[in-house]
């Protein structure tokens, strides 16, 4: 498909497709790329900077050139938007059309519909994502399960969620649309389609274009998102402030820039959330060369009351309480089992025990990733809240968070166990496997598992390896012992599937494990090489 000086779409043109990438869409694409692409790679090299630091002994701290910012208390952000002051319960999910209206309907507060982390960006689910997003605005959506043979509708508007778009991080590309002979930024494309088609539409309900930013690393990278919405409301003819952002502090950097990021998105802030799993993954990440002193026990043993998680928590409601902003609290990824009713009840003790830490805490809501969950949750936080829409008025000036408590990653309490490999192992494959066929949200052993909880996995075995750990109940972790207990894992796949064990996809999936594990360089993302095996 061409037309539009300098741009050009590879993907196949599906059913309907030509909705979504009109030509008006793509001129705004252009406009957005055209104006940011550049910035954009030079916030990537600043990453890559910043890690060359560390590896070389360098540390974190609280910013001495924007100390102004944090040190002024008069600034605030934008009031709530319609739609996103009471936020009790959040549920994530990808856009397929299934999930966009069982999460519409769940109850939750708000849907974070998720071009990310619980989605494969394929080009069809890119584009028939925004489709399923645009269809449930205009209330011609339905799905019919072909195996089951249920319906699915929507409920009335009054009763569904606020739809807030989750686009990919800033390191992502779209390779499917070319802008002057270069893939444009993911986090464009997605942002660029879904304001074009539907900030009007939401505006006509009485909410609001409204989104969600991901792997952010410093204020600057906020800044540039800021700029993004402003040029993107002023071509659109939308005033300036209608979009809202909420951004995911789940990197450590951004942990030490919470108050200049709210700062830079202030006219369209709808505050922070504390995206757990992917800041375990940055913390192994950034300090993956630096010694036992960074070094995490397995992953099922790290739990939020660690003494850094604990400190990045509060730290977060503290801030964004002190400027006017919802402080949203991590995601309960467990799965309800229709068949252990005994797993069942003590993994929904350790759902409510988390969310009433949260709300505890100060936290305006929380994520689930399951329908069954909104109960609890909403459960919970209505205990604190009780009528109120948040609880913005728990200015929490009892928290102090200094920059060794953040870093403070040795504290944490467990073990490194030739099980918590194992599991490490398995559940990157599955992953994997299933992430090459298109889904990126993935039940495995009763958790919904999705693209940070695979990065722990892998880069605990990588920082494991590189450092020499030596297993509790076991031998020193080696390449050797790795590619062992991975021939192991998968034959255990392959007996417990039986005929539906996908030979190709698995492996495919070693290959790429083996690529992001067994390699002397570090991998910044998993899903980079994953994406370049995909059409």
């Amino acid at each position: 498909m061409a037309g539009l000086e300098g741009i050009e779409v590879t993907g196949p043109l599906g059913e309907r497709y030509e909705e979504i990438l009109t030509p008006e869409a793509l001129g705004l694409l252009a406009a957005l790329q055209r104006e940011f692409g550049g910035r954009r790679k030079e916030l990537l090299q600043a990453r890559a900077e910043r890690q060359r630091k560390l590896s070389e002994g360098g540390t974190l701290d609280f910013l001495p050139e924007t100390a102004g910012v944090r040190n002024d208390d008069t600034w605030r952000v934008a009031a709530p938007a319609p739609g996103l002051a009471d936020r009790r319960v959040e549920i994530t999910g990808p856009t397929d059309r299934k999930m966009t209206i069982n999460a519409l309907n769940s109850g939750a507060k708000v849907w974070l519909a998720d071009f990310e982390d619980a989605n494969t960006p394929l080009w069809t689910n890119m584009i028939e994502g925004q489709l399923n997003l645009r269809d449930a605005l205009d209330r011609t959506i339905d799905f019919t399960d072909p195996k089951s043979g249920k319906s699915y509708a929507l409920k009335d508007d009054s009763e569904l969620a606020t739809i807030v778009v989750r686009p990919r991080g800033w390191h992502m590309e779209e390779k499917h649309l070319l802008v002057d002979g270069e893939p444009m930024s993911g986090s464009l494309f997605d942002f660029g389609l879904y304001f074009f088609h539907s900030a009007r539409r939401q505006l006509a309900k009485g909410k609001g274009p409204y989104f969600y930013l991901p792997k952010m690393e410093s204020h600057l990278e906020a800044r540039l998102w800021n700029d993004a919405f402003n040029l993107a409301q002023d071509i659109l003819e939308i005033p300036r402030g209608t979009i809202r952002a909420t951004v995911l502090i789940e990197t450590i950097p951004a942990a030490f820039e919470m108050e200049e990021i709210l700062y830079e998105l202030r006219d369209h802030s709808a505050g922070l959330n504390a995206g757990r799993w992917d800041y375990l993954f940055s913390v192994i990440k950034k300090f993956r060369d630096r010694g036992a002193e960074f070094v995490l026990p397995e992953r099922n043993a790290i739990t939020m009351t660690a003494p850094f998680m604990r400190a990045y928590t509060e730290l977060l409601v503290r801030t964004c309480h002190k400027r006017g902003a919802h402080a949203i609290g991590g995601m309960a990824a467990f799965i309800p089992s229709r068949r252990d009713e005994e797993v069942n009840k003590v993994a929904l003790e350790k759902v409510r025990a988390d969310k009433t830490r949260e709300s505890g805490d100060g936290f305006d809501g929380s994520w689930v990733a399951h329908p069954d969950l909104v109960p609890i949750c909403r459960e919970v936080f209505d205990g604190v809240l009780g009528d109120r829409p948040n609880q913005l008025d728990r200015l929490r000036e009892d928290v102090k968070v200094s920059a060794a408590d953040l870093l403070n990653v040795a504290a944490t309490p467990g073990d490194i166990t030739e099980a918590g490999l194992r599991n490490n192992i398995d559940v990157a494959l599955r992953y994997l496997a299933t992430w090459l066929d298109g889904a990126g949200a993935v039940a495995i052993h009763n958790l919904m598992e999705d693209a940070a909880t695979a990065e722990i996995s892998r880069s605990q075995v990588w920082q494991w390896i590189y450092n020499g750990i030596e297993l509790k109940d076991g031998p020193k972790v080696t390449k050797e012992l790795v590619e062992r207990i991975l021939e192991e894992e998968l034959a255990n796949i392959r007996a417990e599937l039986g005929d539906a064990f996908n030979e190709p996809r698995y492996n495919q999936a070693v290959t790429l494990f083996k690529e992001v594990t067994l390699a002397d360089e570090y991998s910044e993302f998993l899903t980079t090489p994953a994406y370049e095996r995909m059409p």
